[in-house]
C-alpha cells in the first residue's frame, strides 16, 4: 500500500518541514509516502488515485488512541487498496463533498492545529501507528 499526503497550502516553516521529512523517511520502508500540495480543497479530489481509500481530516471526526489507529492503518492496509490518500485542509477545513466521499473522518484533537501543523502530527501518528502494527519499541503504553 502506497501512502498519498494531500494538503491544501505549502510547508513554509523549515521546522514543520524538516519534521515532515523525518518522518516520511522512517515510513518509506513500510509505506512509500508521496506528499502533494495543492493550493485549494477544490482541488484535492482530482489528485486522489482511482481506487485510494479517503481518509479526511476533520474536527468532527473520529478521534482514535494511537493503539486505535494502528488498527484502522491495518484495516486499511488489508483492504487491498492500493493506496491510502490522507487529506488535510486548509485554514477553513474541507468542503462537504470531500467529508461526504471520506472512507474515514480523522480528528487528530478537539484542539486547533494550524494545518502545516497537522500535517507534522499526522506523519508522527501514521509512524507510530506502523511502529504498534511491527511492534516497534517507538510506542510505549
Amino acid at each position: 500500500m502506497r501512502l498519498l499526503v494531500l494538503s491544501v497550502g505549502k510547508l513554509r516553516d523549515p521546522w514543520v518541514a524538516q519534521g515532515c521529512a523525518e518522518y516520511a523517511m522512517r515510513l518509506r520502508p513500510r509505506l512509500p509516502v508521496e506528499s502533494i500540495e495543492v493550493k485549494s480543497d477544490a482541488l484535492l479530489p482530482a489528485r486522489i488515485p482511482p481506487r485510494y481509500l479517503r481518509w479526511v481530516l476533520d474536527e468532527r471526526g473520529a478521534q482514535p488512541t494511537s493503539r486505535e489507529l494502528a488498527g484502522k492503518l491495518a484495516q486499511a492496509m488489508g483492504s487491498g487498496a492500493p493506496g491510502l490518500a490522507l487529506c488535510i485542509g486548509g485554514p477553513d477545513g474541507h468542503g462537504e463533498e470531500l467529508r461526504r466521499s471520506a472512507d474515514y473522518l480523522l480528528g487528530l484533537s478537539r484542539l486547533t492545529l494550524p494545518h502545516r501543523l497537522a500535517r507534522l502530527v499526522l506523519l508522527e501518528q501514521v509512524y507510530r501507528a506502523v511502529s504498534i502494527l511491527d511492534g516497534s519499541p517507538y510506542h510505549r503504553d
